[in-house]
């Protein structure tokens, strides 16, 4: 195969998005959640890999926490990886990251993106559903089983259980 052909292969290649983000819970359990302004409804801190820079995932998890809500945290280990299919969209990739257990002094801390978030709040294991709704909401549900079970991370499914 020809450096040419090589490159006319990668290009046909079918694109997939990837997704990094953390899981901070204060010592109640509650979730940290981010209203964002460019779409409806609530998410964790996070965002998009940057592949041209040769950002990991657990990398990007930590700048967009930064850049997001100003806590500049090591995160712990991976929680769940899901695959989830796109209908208006490609499919996304989400990493998901434990960002440990925050101080009422950290929570103080937190300083919004104004340019892409509104507010933040801390929502039961109860609310998750209901603030993040489809994919998301089983995938952080999946996370908090990890951290309580104390088992490895989840392998997910458009947020269900990968069967293998």
């Amino acid at each position: 195969m020809t450096v040419t052909d090589y490159a006319t292969y990668i290009a046909g290649l079918p694109r997939v998005l990837a997704g990094a983000a953390a899981l901070f819970r204060d010592p109640e359990g509650r979730v940290l959640v981010v209203e964002p302004n460019y779409r409806e409804g609530w998410t964790l801190p996070g965002g998009t890999i940057e592949s041209d820079g040769g950002e990991t995932p657990r990398q990007a998890a930590r700048r967009e926490t930064a850049e997001e809500i100003g806590l500049d945290v090591e995160l712990g280990p991976l929680l769940a990886l899901d695959w989830s299919h796109g209908t208006a969209r490609p499919p996304v990739v989400a990493y998901v990251y434990d960002g440990g257990v925050l101080t009422e002094e950290r929570f103080a801390e937190i300083r919004l993106q104004e340019e892409e978030l509104l507010s933040w709040k801390l929502i039961a294991r109860e609310e998750v559903t209901a603030h993040l709704p489809g994919s998301l909401g089983r995938r952080v549900l999946a996370a908090l089983d990890v951290l309580a079970g104390g088992r490895g991370p989840a392998e997910l499914e458009n947020g269900h259980p990968a069967r293998g």
